[in-house]
Protein backbone atom coordinates (compact mmCIF):
# COMPACT_ATOMS: atom_id res chain seq x y z
CA UNK A 1 0.00 0.00 0.00
CA UNK A 2 1.52 3.33 -1.01
CA UNK A 3 0.34 5.02 2.19
CA UNK A 4 2.84 2.87 4.10
CA UNK A 5 5.70 3.27 1.64
CA UNK A 6 9.01 3.58 3.61
CA UNK A 7 7.02 3.91 6.81
CA UNK A 8 5.79 7.43 6.01
CA UNK A 9 2.74 8.85 4.28
CA UNK A 10 4.12 10.30 1.04
CA UNK A 11 2.38 12.84 -1.17
CA UNK A 12 3.06 12.37 -4.86
CA UNK A 13 2.42 14.79 -7.68
CA UNK A 14 0.30 13.16 -10.39
CA UNK A 15 3.12 13.61 -12.87
CA UNK A 16 5.73 11.97 -10.62
CA UNK A 17 3.61 8.91 -9.95
CA UNK A 18 2.44 8.63 -13.53
CA UNK A 19 5.91 8.76 -15.00
CA UNK A 20 7.42 6.72 -12.16
CA UNK A 21 5.05 3.86 -12.85
CA UNK A 22 5.03 4.16 -16.65
CA UNK A 23 7.61 2.08 -18.51
CA UNK A 24 8.62 2.24 -22.12
CA UNK A 25 11.47 1.08 -24.30
CA UNK A 26 11.69 4.49 -25.97
CA UNK A 27 12.95 6.44 -23.05
CA UNK A 28 9.98 8.09 -21.36
CA UNK A 29 11.51 7.50 -17.94
CA UNK A 30 14.04 10.23 -18.51
CA UNK A 31 11.12 12.56 -17.81
CA UNK A 32 10.76 11.73 -14.10
CA UNK A 33 10.68 14.83 -11.89
CA UNK A 34 13.02 15.20 -8.92
CA UNK A 35 12.35 13.37 -5.64
CA UNK A 36 11.36 16.60 -3.88
CA UNK A 37 8.14 16.39 -5.89
CA UNK A 38 7.14 13.64 -3.47
CA UNK A 39 6.53 16.30 -0.83
CA UNK A 40 3.97 18.28 -2.81
CA UNK A 41 0.31 17.70 -1.93
CA UNK A 42 -1.72 15.42 -4.19
CA UNK A 43 -5.31 16.36 -5.13
CA UNK A 44 -7.89 14.61 -2.90
CA UNK A 45 -9.71 12.99 -5.83
CA UNK A 46 -6.50 11.40 -7.05
CA UNK A 47 -5.65 10.04 -3.59
CA UNK A 48 -9.11 8.44 -3.32
CA UNK A 49 -8.73 7.04 -6.82
CA UNK A 50 -5.47 5.35 -5.85
CA UNK A 51 -6.81 3.89 -2.60
CA UNK A 52 -10.20 2.76 -3.88
CA UNK A 53 -9.55 1.70 -7.47
CA UNK A 54 -6.00 0.43 -7.48
CA UNK A 55 -3.00 1.48 -9.51
CA UNK A 56 -4.54 1.11 -12.99
CA UNK A 57 -7.42 3.44 -12.10
CA UNK A 58 -5.03 5.89 -10.50
CA UNK A 59 -2.89 6.02 -13.62
CA UNK A 60 -6.00 6.58 -15.73
CA UNK A 61 -7.09 9.48 -13.50
CA UNK A 62 -3.63 11.01 -13.81
CA UNK A 63 -3.66 10.59 -17.58
CA UNK A 64 -6.98 12.39 -17.74
CA UNK A 65 -5.70 15.22 -15.58
CA UNK A 66 -2.58 15.64 -17.72
CA UNK A 67 -4.67 15.70 -20.90
CA UNK A 68 -7.12 18.20 -19.38
CA UNK A 69 -4.21 20.45 -18.37
CA UNK A 70 -2.70 20.17 -21.84
CA UNK A 71 -6.03 21.00 -23.53
CA UNK A 72 -6.39 24.10 -21.35
CA UNK A 73 -2.86 25.31 -22.18
CA UNK A 74 -3.36 24.77 -25.91
CA UNK A 75 -6.60 26.76 -25.79
CA UNK A 76 -4.74 29.62 -24.12
CA UNK A 77 -2.18 29.56 -26.93
CA UNK A 78 -4.93 29.57 -29.57
CA UNK A 79 -6.48 32.62 -27.92
CA UNK A 80 -3.30 34.59 -28.73
CA UNK A 81 -3.90 34.28 -32.51
CA UNK A 82 -6.60 35.29 -34.97
CA UNK A 83 -7.75 34.50 -38.49
CA UNK A 84 -5.90 32.01 -40.71
CA UNK A 85 -3.04 31.50 -38.24
CA UNK A 86 -5.51 30.40 -35.60
CA UNK A 87 -7.20 27.91 -37.92
CA UNK A 88 -3.89 26.39 -39.03
CA UNK A 89 -2.68 26.10 -35.43
CA UNK A 90 -6.00 24.57 -34.40
CA UNK A 91 -5.50 21.76 -36.94
CA UNK A 92 -1.91 21.31 -35.80
CA UNK A 93 -2.96 21.09 -32.17
CA UNK A 94 -5.55 18.41 -32.96
CA UNK A 95 -2.73 16.26 -34.31
CA UNK A 96 -0.54 17.08 -31.33
CA UNK A 97 -3.29 16.15 -28.85
CA UNK A 98 -3.68 12.77 -30.55
CA UNK A 99 0.08 12.19 -30.29
CA UNK A 100 0.16 13.35 -26.67
CA UNK A 101 -2.76 11.05 -25.82
CA UNK A 102 -0.93 8.08 -27.33
CA UNK A 103 2.25 9.06 -25.50
CA UNK A 104 0.38 8.88 -22.20
CA UNK A 105 -1.29 5.58 -23.12
CA UNK A 106 1.84 3.61 -23.99
CA UNK A 107 2.55 0.85 -21.49
CA UNK A 108 5.65 -1.29 -21.49
CA UNK A 109 8.16 -1.80 -24.31
CA UNK A 110 6.94 -1.06 -27.83
CA UNK A 111 8.39 -4.42 -28.94
CA UNK A 112 8.84 -7.72 -27.16
CA UNK A 113 12.18 -9.05 -28.32
CA UNK A 114 11.25 -12.76 -28.42
CA UNK A 115 8.38 -11.94 -30.84
CA UNK A 116 10.74 -10.42 -33.43
CA UNK A 117 11.21 -12.58 -36.52
CA UNK A 118 13.05 -12.19 -39.77
CA UNK A 119 10.71 -11.10 -42.58
CA UNK A 120 9.50 -13.87 -44.93
CA UNK A 121 11.71 -14.19 -48.00
CA UNK A 122 9.05 -12.95 -50.42
CA UNK A 123 8.40 -9.80 -48.35
CA UNK A 124 11.80 -8.30 -49.24
CA UNK A 125 12.64 -8.83 -52.89
CA UNK A 126 16.02 -8.18 -54.52
CA UNK A 127 16.01 -5.24 -56.92
CA UNK A 128 17.51 -7.44 -59.63
CA UNK A 129 14.38 -9.62 -59.61
CA UNK A 130 12.13 -6.54 -59.99
CA UNK A 131 14.29 -5.10 -62.79
CA UNK A 132 14.44 -8.43 -64.65
CA UNK A 133 10.73 -8.13 -65.48
CA UNK A 134 11.55 -5.31 -67.85
CA UNK A 135 9.51 -2.22 -68.65
CA UNK A 136 6.24 -1.81 -70.60
CA UNK A 137 6.12 -0.17 -73.99
CA UNK A 138 4.41 2.87 -72.48
CA UNK A 139 6.42 4.06 -69.49
CA UNK A 140 4.47 7.33 -69.69
CA UNK A 141 1.27 5.71 -68.39
CA UNK A 142 3.04 4.66 -65.20
CA UNK A 143 4.82 8.00 -64.75
CA UNK A 144 1.57 9.94 -65.09
CA UNK A 145 0.30 8.11 -61.99
CA UNK A 146 3.30 9.27 -59.90
CA UNK A 147 4.03 12.23 -57.64
CA UNK A 148 7.55 12.90 -56.32
CA UNK A 149 7.56 14.13 -52.71
CA UNK A 150 10.72 15.49 -51.10
CA UNK A 151 11.07 15.98 -47.34
CA UNK A 152 12.27 19.58 -47.15
CA UNK A 153 11.84 20.52 -43.50
CA UNK A 154 15.49 20.56 -42.42
CA UNK A 155 17.92 23.44 -42.00
CA UNK A 156 21.59 23.48 -42.98
CA UNK A 157 22.77 24.37 -39.47
CA UNK A 158 24.68 21.10 -38.96
CA UNK A 159 26.87 22.11 -41.92
CA UNK A 160 27.23 25.71 -40.77
CA UNK A 161 24.70 27.14 -43.22
CA UNK A 162 21.68 29.34 -42.65
CA UNK A 163 18.29 28.58 -44.18
CA UNK A 164 16.95 25.37 -45.76
CA UNK A 165 19.46 22.58 -46.31
CA UNK A 166 17.99 22.06 -49.79
CA UNK A 167 19.50 25.39 -50.89
CA UNK A 168 23.12 24.37 -50.20
CA UNK A 169 25.23 24.04 -53.37
CA UNK A 170 26.39 20.47 -53.80
CA UNK A 171 27.64 20.12 -57.38
CA UNK A 172 28.60 22.66 -60.06
CA UNK A 173 26.75 25.40 -58.13
CA UNK A 174 23.58 23.27 -58.20
CA UNK A 175 21.64 22.93 -54.93
CA UNK A 176 19.77 19.84 -53.74
CA UNK A 177 16.58 21.48 -55.00
CA UNK A 178 18.12 22.33 -58.39
CA UNK A 179 19.15 18.71 -58.91
CA UNK A 180 15.69 17.45 -57.92
CA UNK A 181 13.96 19.77 -60.41
CA UNK A 182 16.42 18.78 -63.16
CA UNK A 183 15.75 15.06 -62.56
CA UNK A 184 11.96 15.40 -62.81
CA UNK A 185 12.12 17.80 -65.74
CA UNK A 186 14.29 15.29 -67.61
CA UNK A 187 11.67 12.57 -67.01
CA UNK A 188 8.84 14.80 -68.18
CA UNK A 189 10.68 15.84 -71.34
CA UNK A 190 11.93 12.34 -72.16
CA UNK A 191 8.57 10.58 -71.79
CA UNK A 192 6.24 13.54 -72.42
CA UNK A 193 4.69 13.19 -68.96
CA UNK A 194 3.49 15.41 -66.13
CA UNK A 195 5.17 14.19 -62.95
CA UNK A 196 4.76 16.92 -60.31
CA UNK A 197 7.12 17.73 -57.44
CA UNK A 198 5.73 18.22 -53.94
CA UNK A 199 7.87 19.72 -51.18
CA UNK A 200 6.95 19.10 -47.56
CA UNK A 201 8.35 22.21 -45.89
CA UNK A 202 8.47 23.10 -42.23
CA UNK A 203 7.89 26.50 -40.64
CA UNK A 204 11.71 26.75 -40.66
CA UNK A 205 12.07 26.34 -44.42
CA UNK A 206 8.78 27.43 -46.03
CA UNK A 207 9.40 31.13 -46.57
CA UNK A 208 12.92 30.79 -48.03
CA UNK A 209 11.90 27.84 -50.21
CA UNK A 210 8.91 29.66 -51.71
CA UNK A 211 11.13 32.62 -52.64
CA UNK A 212 13.53 30.37 -54.54
CA UNK A 213 10.75 28.46 -56.36
CA UNK A 214 10.20 31.45 -58.63
CA UNK A 215 13.37 30.51 -60.55
CA UNK A 216 11.71 27.28 -61.76
CA UNK A 217 8.67 28.98 -63.31
CA UNK A 218 9.69 28.07 -66.84
CA UNK A 219 10.84 24.54 -66.09
CA UNK A 220 8.68 21.61 -67.13
CA UNK A 221 7.83 20.66 -63.56
CA UNK A 222 4.74 21.66 -61.62
CA UNK A 223 5.77 22.30 -58.02
CA UNK A 224 3.44 22.16 -55.01
CA UNK A 225 4.26 22.77 -51.36
CA UNK A 226 2.60 22.07 -48.06
CA UNK A 227 3.76 22.54 -44.50
CA UNK A 228 4.49 20.11 -41.73
CA UNK A 229 2.64 20.73 -38.51
CA UNK A 230 4.05 23.04 -35.84
CA UNK A 231 3.97 21.39 -32.40
CA UNK A 232 4.87 22.86 -29.00
CA UNK A 233 7.89 21.60 -27.12
CA UNK A 234 6.82 20.52 -23.65
CA UNK A 235 8.49 20.98 -20.31
CA UNK A 236 10.16 17.72 -19.28
CA UNK A 237 8.79 17.94 -15.74
CA UNK A 238 5.32 19.43 -16.07
CA UNK A 239 4.56 17.97 -19.53
CA UNK A 240 2.98 21.30 -20.49
CA UNK A 241 3.89 23.60 -23.41
CA UNK A 242 6.78 26.01 -22.90
CA UNK A 243 5.32 28.56 -25.34
CA UNK A 244 3.43 31.55 -23.99
CA UNK A 245 1.80 32.53 -27.31
CA UNK A 246 1.79 31.45 -30.96
CA UNK A 247 4.60 33.83 -31.88
CA UNK A 248 7.87 32.57 -33.36
CA UNK A 249 10.26 35.27 -32.16
CA UNK A 250 11.76 36.48 -28.90
CA UNK A 251 11.22 34.10 -26.01
CA UNK A 252 9.19 31.81 -28.30
CA UNK A 253 11.97 31.41 -30.89
CA UNK A 254 12.88 27.85 -29.91
CA UNK A 255 9.70 26.48 -28.30
CA UNK A 256 8.18 25.02 -31.47
CA UNK A 257 9.29 22.08 -33.60
CA UNK A 258 8.30 20.16 -36.76
CA UNK A 259 7.28 16.69 -35.47
CA UNK A 260 9.36 14.42 -37.69
CA UNK A 261 8.60 13.18 -41.20
CA UNK A 262 5.89 10.82 -39.93
CA UNK A 263 3.74 13.95 -39.89
CA UNK A 264 3.58 13.77 -43.70
CA UNK A 265 0.39 11.71 -43.71
CA UNK A 266 -1.72 14.06 -41.58
CA UNK A 267 -0.29 17.28 -43.02
CA UNK A 268 -0.61 16.09 -46.62
CA UNK A 269 -4.23 15.11 -46.00
CA UNK A 270 -5.11 18.33 -44.13
CA UNK A 271 -3.55 20.52 -46.84
CA UNK A 272 -6.12 19.37 -49.42
CA UNK A 273 -3.30 18.52 -51.81
CA UNK A 274 -3.81 14.77 -51.36
CA UNK A 275 -7.40 14.96 -52.64
CA UNK A 276 -6.35 17.30 -55.45
CA UNK A 277 -3.71 14.88 -56.73
CA UNK A 278 -6.05 11.89 -56.52
CA UNK A 279 -8.61 13.87 -58.56
CA UNK A 280 -5.87 14.44 -61.17
CA UNK A 281 -5.42 10.67 -61.54
CA UNK A 282 -2.30 10.28 -59.41
CA UNK A 283 -1.97 6.96 -57.58
CA UNK A 284 1.43 6.80 -55.87
CA UNK A 285 3.95 9.08 -54.22
CA UNK A 286 7.69 8.48 -54.16
CA UNK A 287 8.92 9.98 -50.89
CA UNK A 288 12.56 10.60 -49.97
CA UNK A 289 14.84 12.97 -48.10
CA UNK A 290 15.89 15.86 -50.30
CA UNK A 291 19.52 15.40 -49.22
CA UNK A 292 19.64 11.80 -50.53
CA UNK A 293 21.14 12.31 -53.97
CA UNK A 294 20.62 8.65 -54.85
CA UNK A 295 16.84 8.85 -54.47
CA UNK A 296 15.77 9.26 -58.09
CA UNK A 297 12.60 7.91 -59.73
CA UNK A 298 13.20 4.25 -60.55
CA UNK A 299 11.04 3.05 -63.46
CA UNK A 300 11.32 -0.64 -62.55
CA UNK A 301 9.99 -0.12 -59.01
CA UNK A 302 7.23 2.13 -60.35
CA UNK A 303 6.22 -0.49 -62.93
CA UNK A 304 6.14 -3.18 -60.23
CA UNK A 305 3.73 -1.03 -58.24
CA UNK A 306 1.25 -0.15 -60.96
CA UNK A 307 1.23 -3.58 -62.62
CA UNK A 308 -0.04 -5.50 -59.57
CA UNK A 309 -3.53 -7.06 -59.76
CA UNK A 310 -6.16 -4.91 -58.04
CA UNK A 311 -6.83 -7.46 -55.29
CA UNK A 312 -3.16 -7.66 -54.36
CA UNK A 313 -2.11 -4.09 -55.08
CA UNK A 314 0.94 -3.20 -53.00
CA UNK A 315 0.25 -0.04 -50.95
CA UNK A 316 3.73 0.55 -49.55
CA UNK A 317 7.27 -0.22 -50.70
CA UNK A 318 10.30 0.55 -48.54
CA UNK A 319 13.67 0.58 -50.27
CA UNK A 320 16.26 -1.10 -48.07
CA UNK A 321 19.91 -1.80 -48.76
CA UNK A 322 22.64 -3.95 -47.28
CA UNK A 323 23.97 -2.75 -43.96
CA UNK A 324 27.65 -1.89 -43.46
CA UNK A 325 29.51 -0.99 -40.27
CA UNK A 326 28.62 2.64 -40.93
CA UNK A 327 24.88 1.88 -40.90
CA UNK A 328 24.51 -0.11 -37.67
CA UNK A 329 22.07 2.40 -36.17
CA UNK A 330 19.73 2.42 -39.17
CA UNK A 331 16.18 1.06 -38.83
CA UNK A 332 15.54 -2.43 -40.19
CA UNK A 333 12.53 -4.44 -41.34
CA UNK A 334 11.21 -7.26 -39.15
CA UNK A 335 8.17 -9.53 -39.02
CA UNK A 336 6.11 -8.80 -35.90
CA UNK A 337 2.60 -10.06 -35.11
CA UNK A 338 2.24 -11.21 -38.71
CA UNK A 339 3.04 -7.77 -40.17
CA UNK A 340 6.09 -6.21 -41.78
CA UNK A 341 7.35 -3.57 -39.37
CA UNK A 342 10.16 -1.03 -39.11
CA UNK A 343 12.36 -1.49 -36.03
CA UNK A 344 14.36 1.56 -34.97
CA UNK A 345 17.27 1.47 -32.52
CA UNK A 346 15.30 3.67 -30.09
CA UNK A 347 12.78 0.85 -29.67
CA UNK A 348 15.37 -1.80 -28.88
CA UNK A 349 15.78 -2.87 -25.22
CA UNK A 350 19.29 -2.02 -23.97
CA UNK A 351 20.15 -5.68 -23.52
CA UNK A 352 19.68 -6.27 -27.25
CA UNK A 353 21.28 -3.14 -28.78
CA UNK A 354 24.47 -4.98 -29.79
CA UNK A 355 22.36 -7.68 -31.41
CA UNK A 356 20.42 -5.02 -33.32
CA UNK A 357 23.68 -3.50 -34.59
CA UNK A 358 24.89 -6.87 -35.86
CA UNK A 359 25.33 -6.97 -39.64
CA UNK A 360 24.86 -10.75 -39.59
CA UNK A 361 21.39 -10.92 -37.97
CA UNK A 362 19.94 -7.63 -39.25
CA UNK A 363 21.48 -7.36 -42.70
CA UNK A 364 19.49 -4.48 -44.19
CA UNK A 365 18.46 -0.96 -43.24
CA UNK A 366 15.84 1.57 -44.32
CA UNK A 367 16.97 4.14 -46.90
CA UNK A 368 13.79 6.20 -46.32
CA UNK A 369 12.99 5.95 -50.05
CA UNK A 370 9.31 5.03 -49.93
CA UNK A 371 6.59 4.37 -52.53
CA UNK A 372 3.10 4.81 -51.06
CA UNK A 373 -0.47 4.58 -52.38
CA UNK A 374 -2.37 7.89 -52.24
CA UNK A 375 -5.74 6.12 -51.88
CA UNK A 376 -4.37 4.11 -48.96
CA UNK A 377 -3.13 7.26 -47.19
CA UNK A 378 -6.57 8.81 -47.62
CA UNK A 379 -8.30 5.68 -46.29
CA UNK A 380 -6.05 5.32 -43.25
CA UNK A 381 -6.30 9.02 -42.37
CA UNK A 382 -10.10 8.97 -42.55
CA UNK A 383 -10.24 5.81 -40.45
CA UNK A 384 -7.71 7.24 -37.99
CA UNK A 385 -5.81 3.97 -38.48
CA UNK A 386 -2.27 5.20 -39.20
CA UNK A 387 -0.07 3.60 -36.55
CA UNK A 388 3.44 4.89 -35.89
CA UNK A 389 5.62 4.47 -32.83
CA UNK A 390 6.29 7.66 -30.90
CA UNK A 391 9.87 8.93 -30.76
CA UNK A 392 10.55 10.94 -27.59
CA UNK A 393 13.33 13.39 -28.38
CA UNK A 394 14.84 15.20 -25.36
CA UNK A 395 16.31 18.66 -25.92
CA UNK A 396 17.85 21.40 -23.79
CA UNK A 397 16.95 24.98 -24.72
CA UNK A 398 19.51 27.79 -24.67
CA UNK A 399 18.42 28.88 -21.20
CA UNK A 400 19.02 25.38 -19.83
CA UNK A 401 15.38 24.28 -19.71
CA UNK A 402 14.92 20.56 -20.42
CA UNK A 403 12.10 19.84 -22.85
CA UNK A 404 10.85 16.90 -24.89
CA UNK A 405 9.35 16.76 -28.36
CA UNK A 406 7.13 13.95 -29.60
CA UNK A 407 7.89 12.79 -33.14
CA UNK A 408 7.07 10.01 -35.60
CA UNK A 409 8.92 8.53 -38.59
CA UNK A 410 7.30 8.13 -42.02
CA UNK A 411 8.55 4.55 -42.47
CA UNK A 412 7.03 3.38 -39.19
CA UNK A 413 3.57 3.43 -40.82
CA UNK A 414 4.47 0.45 -43.02
CA UNK A 415 2.54 -1.92 -40.72
CA UNK A 416 -0.70 0.00 -41.43
CA UNK A 417 -0.65 -0.64 -45.19
CA UNK A 418 -1.85 -3.68 -47.11
CA UNK A 419 0.60 -5.93 -49.01
CA UNK A 420 3.58 -3.82 -47.88
CA UNK A 421 7.00 -5.03 -48.99
CA UNK A 422 10.66 -4.12 -49.07
CA UNK A 423 12.97 -4.03 -52.07
CA UNK A 424 16.69 -4.53 -51.49
CA UNK A 425 18.16 -1.88 -53.78
CA UNK A 426 21.77 -1.16 -54.78
CA UNK A 427 23.73 1.03 -52.41
CA UNK A 428 23.83 3.71 -55.12
CA UNK A 429 20.21 4.62 -54.22
CA UNK A 430 21.38 5.73 -50.79
CA UNK A 431 23.70 8.74 -51.15
CA UNK A 432 22.82 11.10 -48.29
CA UNK A 433 24.73 14.33 -47.66
CA UNK A 434 24.61 14.79 -43.89
CA UNK A 435 28.12 16.13 -43.30
CA UNK A 436 30.85 18.03 -45.11
CA UNK A 437 32.67 14.70 -45.55
CA UNK A 438 29.66 13.50 -47.58
CA UNK A 439 29.76 16.76 -49.53
CA UNK A 440 33.39 16.18 -50.55
CA UNK A 441 32.41 12.74 -51.84
CA UNK A 442 29.61 13.97 -54.13
CA UNK A 443 31.59 16.98 -55.36
CA UNK A 444 34.51 14.80 -56.44
CA UNK A 445 35.25 13.04 -59.73
CA UNK A 446 33.95 9.81 -58.19
CA UNK A 447 30.57 10.86 -59.57
CA UNK A 448 29.32 12.05 -62.92
CA UNK A 449 26.36 14.44 -63.14
CA UNK A 450 23.77 14.09 -65.88
CA UNK A 451 20.23 15.52 -65.91
CA UNK A 452 20.40 16.15 -62.15
CA UNK A 453 21.40 12.57 -61.29
CA UNK A 454 24.74 11.47 -59.85
CA UNK A 455 26.20 8.15 -60.96
CA UNK A 456 29.47 6.48 -59.98
CA UNK A 457 32.18 7.23 -62.53
CA UNK A 458 32.96 4.34 -64.86
CA UNK A 459 36.65 5.14 -64.35
CA UNK A 460 36.48 3.89 -60.75
CA UNK A 461 37.53 0.27 -60.59
CA UNK A 462 35.62 -0.54 -57.38
CA UNK A 463 31.85 -0.10 -56.89
CA UNK A 464 32.22 0.95 -53.24
CA UNK A 465 32.67 4.56 -52.12
CA UNK A 466 35.72 5.55 -50.08
CA UNK A 467 35.42 6.26 -46.37
CA UNK A 468 36.05 9.98 -45.74
CA UNK A 469 36.45 11.58 -42.33
CA UNK A 470 37.21 15.31 -42.22
CA UNK A 471 38.03 16.87 -38.85
CA UNK A 472 36.30 19.71 -37.02
CA UNK A 473 38.23 22.35 -39.00
CA UNK A 474 36.09 21.35 -42.01
CA UNK A 475 32.71 21.18 -40.24
CA UNK A 476 31.19 24.26 -41.85
CA UNK A 477 30.72 24.56 -45.61
CA UNK A 478 32.51 27.93 -45.74
CA UNK A 479 35.55 26.56 -43.88
CA UNK A 480 35.57 23.49 -46.10
CA UNK A 481 35.50 25.59 -49.28
CA UNK A 482 38.39 27.75 -48.03
CA UNK A 483 40.55 24.66 -47.44
CA UNK A 484 40.25 23.22 -50.95
CA UNK A 485 41.54 25.25 -53.91
CA UNK A 486 39.99 22.49 -56.00
CA UNK A 487 38.46 19.11 -55.18
CA UNK A 488 41.16 16.39 -55.24
CA UNK A 489 41.15 13.48 -57.69
CA UNK A 490 39.72 10.60 -55.62
CA UNK A 491 39.06 7.91 -58.25
CA UNK A 492 41.51 5.51 -56.60
CA UNK A 493 40.89 6.54 -52.97
CA UNK A 494 39.86 3.96 -50.36
CA UNK A 495 40.12 5.93 -47.12
CA UNK A 496 40.81 9.56 -46.20
CA UNK A 497 41.21 10.99 -42.70
CA UNK A 498 42.09 14.67 -42.24
CA UNK A 499 42.53 16.29 -38.84
CA UNK A 500 43.66 19.77 -37.81
CA UNK A 501 44.64 22.83 -39.83
CA UNK A 502 45.07 21.35 -43.32
CA UNK A 503 44.64 22.94 -46.76
CA UNK A 504 44.77 21.43 -50.25
CA UNK A 505 46.22 23.06 -53.38
CA UNK A 506 44.95 22.56 -56.91
CA UNK A 507 45.01 19.21 -58.73
CA UNK A 508 45.91 17.07 -55.71
CA UNK A 509 45.47 13.32 -56.21
CA UNK A 510 44.61 10.95 -53.34
CA UNK A 511 44.97 7.17 -53.72
CA UNK A 512 44.63 4.18 -51.42
CA UNK A 513 44.63 5.13 -47.73
CA UNK A 514 45.66 8.70 -46.92
CA UNK A 515 45.87 10.11 -43.39
CA UNK A 516 46.80 13.76 -42.82
CA UNK A 517 47.15 15.00 -39.24
CA UNK A 518 48.23 18.51 -38.26
CA UNK A 519 48.79 18.67 -34.52
CA UNK A 520 47.52 21.57 -32.44
CA UNK A 521 49.41 24.73 -33.43
CA UNK A 522 50.75 23.15 -36.62
CA UNK A 523 49.53 23.58 -40.18
CA UNK A 524 49.86 21.40 -43.26
CA UNK A 525 49.49 22.80 -46.77
CA UNK A 526 49.31 20.05 -49.39
CA UNK A 527 51.06 21.58 -52.45
CA UNK A 528 49.35 21.83 -55.84
CA UNK A 529 49.83 18.77 -58.01
CA UNK A 530 50.74 16.48 -55.10
CA UNK A 531 50.03 12.75 -55.43
CA UNK A 532 49.52 10.99 -52.10
CA UNK A 533 49.20 7.20 -52.28
CA UNK A 534 49.02 5.13 -49.08
CA UNK A 535 50.66 7.92 -47.10
CA UNK A 536 50.49 9.30 -43.57
CA UNK A 537 51.32 13.01 -43.42
CA UNK A 538 51.88 14.66 -40.04
CA UNK A 539 53.80 17.52 -38.48
CA UNK A 540 54.04 20.98 -40.02
CA UNK A 541 54.21 21.96 -43.69
CA UNK A 542 53.67 25.59 -44.66
CA UNK A 543 53.73 27.01 -48.16
CA UNK A 544 54.19 30.77 -48.14
CA UNK A 545 53.97 33.31 -50.95
CA UNK A 546 57.41 34.54 -52.00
Amino acid sequence: MLTEYCGVKPYFTPLYLYLHLKTSSIGFLCCRPRIRDLLRPCPTGLSKGLLNGGMAQFQEVMRQQLETSMDAELEKLLDTATGADKEVSKKDFEGFKTLFHRFLQVKGPSVEWPKINRPPEDSIQPYEKIAARGLPDSVANSLNKLVVVKLNGGLGTSMGCKGPKSLISVRNENTFLDLTVQQIEHLNKTYNTHVPLVLMNSFNTDEDTKKILQKYTHHRVKIHTFNQSRYPRINKESLLPVATDLGMTGQNADVWYPPGHGDIYGSFYNSGLLDQLIAEGKEYIFVSNIDNLGATVDLHILHHLVSQPNGKRCEFIMEVTDKTRADVKGGTLIQYDGKLRLLEIAQVPKAHVDEFKSVTKFKIFNTNNLWISLDAIKRLQEQNAMEMEIIVNPKTLDGGLNVIQLETAVGAAIKSFENAMGINVPRSRFLPVKTVSDLLLVMSNLYSLEAGSLTMSQKREFPTTPHIKLGSSFNKVQEYQNRFESIPDMLELDHLTVSGDVTFGKQVSLKGTVIIIANHGDRIDIPAGTILENKIVSGNLRILDH
